[in-house]
């Protein structure tokens, strides 16, 4: 491991918005901080929005900014990424930012019931094999996990160049019946993106470099907790993504 990512994962224990919990705290437990994050961490009750696989932190605190009345949450396991974020709410001084290194699995031991009012994915790893459907963020088996502490009618967020986890999550949408109140498989082309949607993390500028189309679907759980697993047709197919484009 190189000396600068050390140094980075040793800072990090240093500011006071970066929380790294012991595995033993939110393997099959709580940890204390759940159902606390308002009174004991932002010491406010203003909402909490949390930002999944959030990389180095580039939308959490952009969003921050342009929502003082919220509480901001990037979640990731890679803590030498992370570090950019939590520097930069550090030097700002931004009080209503965190940054939670753990694996995204464990946030019902971290998060209460309904804890939690908006979630925000931002180009994730569309995982296109299909026996690794289930890594899929917008996967069945997340969507059980976000059931847990959205809160009623809280909104989930999907920002991606991925052509095929765009579909996926709209078939997953269309399955369960769940409430979507934008489906746009190109949010620049279209004229769609708007201040906050023009935030571009270093994944998203270099996809825009190799001309690729920004997807955008905002979508609700409706208050349903169970989401029995299906399997889709388009995983069979051998060009699951736009490749040729990637390779350019």
């Amino acid at each position: 491991m190189g000396k600068d990512k050390l140094r980075k994962f040793r800072e990090n224990l240093t500011f006071d918005c970066f929380i790294q919990p012991e595995f033993d705290e939110v393997f099959r437990c709580d940890h204390p901080l759940k159902g606390h994050w308002r009174s004991d961490f932002f010491h406010n009750d203003n909402p909490i929005v949390l930002e999944l696989g959030c990389g180095k932190g580039e939308y959490t605190v952009a969003l921050a900014e342009r929502n003082p009345s919220r509480n901001f949450i990037g979640i990731d396991i890679k803590g030498a990424r992370m570090w950019r974020g939590a520097k930069t709410a550090t030097d700002r001084k931004m009080p209503n930012v965190g940054f939670l290194r753990t694996r995204i699995e464990f946030i019902n031991g971290l998060f209460a019931e309904g804890e939690v009012d908006e979630i925000w994915i931002t180009f994730p790893d569309p995982q296109l094999k299909s026996r690794r459907a289930k890594k899929r963020l917008t996967s069945p088996l997340f969507l059980g996990y976000y059931a847990h502490i959205l809160s009623p009618g809280g909104w989930i967020n999907l920002k991606t160049d991925s052509k095929h986890l765009f579909g996926y999550t709209n078939e997953v949408v269309r399955r369960y019946g769940l409430p979507c109140e934008v489906s746009n498989a190109d949010i620049y082309g279209t004229g769609y993106a708007d201040e906050v949607l023009s935030v571009k993390t270093a994944y998203e500028k270099r996809f825009l470099e190799m001309g690729l189309p920004i997807t955008y679907t905002r979508f609700s759980l409706a208050g349903r907790h169970k989401f029995p697993w299906f399997d889709w047709e388009e995983d069979e197919k051998a060009e699951k993504d736009n490749e040729e484009a990637r390779l350019g």
